[in-house]
């Protein structure tokens, strides 16, 4: 690994701005921002489709799915010129809840985008799926459109603990959405959160034993975390103190880990072949292009990296599309971000990266984190090793103390 020393030895022409011999994996995210009620812990771009014009549906009716899918496909057309001969590896479609689109309308949207992109022929396409939207032949017809992964965001089994959540389906609809989904889909990840409103350590054991008696191959646990905007935020929930939460932590990893799950991500748990090849493109900071109503973008040029921005009210979003305008913000992520944005997400792989990812990733030298790195090592963060960077067990547990040794 190049020391902070050998960087002085490198021009300013090489440390000016990326250079890609090649450009990185490409996905598609596709965001559909609409859901039956805003959970209270949520700060992702999602709006209640009770609170539209469209008042007492509890689903998307065929006209504004059509105004939307279209939107989208007019999207992925205008952003074309920026992805060109790229061959997409992975689709997600997230949200809000995409499960409350009729299978129809993702059919539609999944035909659109074969026929304008490139997709691999066993590209991964995954929909996020809410278990209070749960009907056999919907999902059913979701499959047969080509979604070949689930995601159900079950984040609990606990009916208490559903309700404190604000979630719209309890733990009965819950375990018959799984049921059905693993028999028509067979790859399905499980959404589920830990260290929630009064939770005990005893109550965690028993939602991992539950998910666990499903044997999915996927399975994500996040922490509840007070996010700001959020109405948790504003008026916090009675959560367990800070020796309970990491006790329950301590918990369900260590019942993920007997029961032979790879923890390959920080809240990410999957049995061998089934990690998320999206979000693990995500971490090893590959590209993306995000169409949807707040989308995000990272796209990699033969010179440059850019992030982009869609408009985030979906009816603003769906008029700004027809304007041929859907990007409100484009920003190109500077020489001195670069380091802090790829390590920001590699080092959420337990397993870390070839230390050569980075420069095919940032288009940099590996000299220019070379302080941090050598600062994250001495402390015990970072492995030692040249050849990769890989966070020590320490460096997991205080990962953003890891990470943010790289700002610039």
């Amino acid at each position: 690994m190049m020391t902070e020393a050998a960087a002085a030895t490198i021009g300013a022409d090489a440390l000016a701005g990326p250079r890609f011999a090649a450009l990185p994996p490409l996905s598609l995210y596709v965001h559909v921002p609409w859901c039956l009620r805003k959970c209270p812990y949520c700060d992702f771009n999602s709006h209640e489709w009770r609170s539209s014009r469209h008042e007492g549906a509890t689903a998307p009716s065929r006209e504004a799915e059509d105004a939307y899918v279209a939107a989208l496909i007019a999207d992925v057309e205008t952003a074309l010129p920026s992805v060109w001969g790229r061959k997409v590896a992975t689709i997600f479609i997230g949200g809000g809840t995409p499960s409350l689109f009729s299978a129809a309308a993702i059919e539609r949207l999944l035909s659109a985008l074969r026929a304008r992109l490139p997709l691999l022929p066993d590209a991964e396409i995954t929909l996020e799926a809410n278990p209070g939207t749960f009907e056999r032949e919907k999902f059913a017809g979701f499959y047969a459109a080509g979604v070949n992964r689930l995601s159900l965001g079950v984040q609990s089994f606990d009916d208490r603990c559903l309700r404190a959540l604000g979630r719209v389906h309890d733990a009965d609809e819950a375990r018959r959405a799984i049921e059905s989904a693993l028999m028509i889909f067979g790859n399905v990840n499980l959404d589920l959160m830990f260290a929630l409103p009064q939770q005990s350590v005893d109550d965690a054991r028993r939602d991992v034993a539950s998910a666990l008696s499903f044997a999915p191959p996927h399975l994500s646990f996040y922490h509840l975390t007070l996010e700001p905007n959020t109405l948790f935020h504003r008026h916090p929930p009675p959560l367990p103190d800070d020796e309970t939460a990491a006790d329950i932590e301590d918990a369900v990893l260590s019942m993920l880990a007997d029961a032979s799950y790879e923890h390959y991500e920080t809240s990410a748990h999957a049995k061998p072949g089934f990690a998320c090849r999206h979000n693990v493109n995500y971490w090893r900071f590959g590209d993306y292009l995000g169409v949807g109503a707040g989308a995000h973008s990272k796209l990699s040029f033969p010179d440059r990296v850019v992030r982009q921005l869609r408009y985030k009210q979906p009816a603003q979003y769906v008029e700004q599309v027809s304007r041929g305008s859907p990007i409100q913000e484009e920003t190109r992520v500077g020489r001195r971000d670069l380091p802090f944005e790829f390590m920001l997400n590699a080092l959420r792989l337990t397993g870390g990266v070839p230390a050569s990812l980075f420069a095919e990733r940032t288009g940099l030298p590996l000299a220019v984190a070379a302080k941090p790195i050598a600062e994250a090592t001495r402390r015990g963060l970072l492995e030692p090793d040249p050849s990769t960077l890989k966070p020590t067990p320490l460096g997991r547990r205080f990962l953003n103390d890891l990470q943010t040794l790289f700002l610039p």
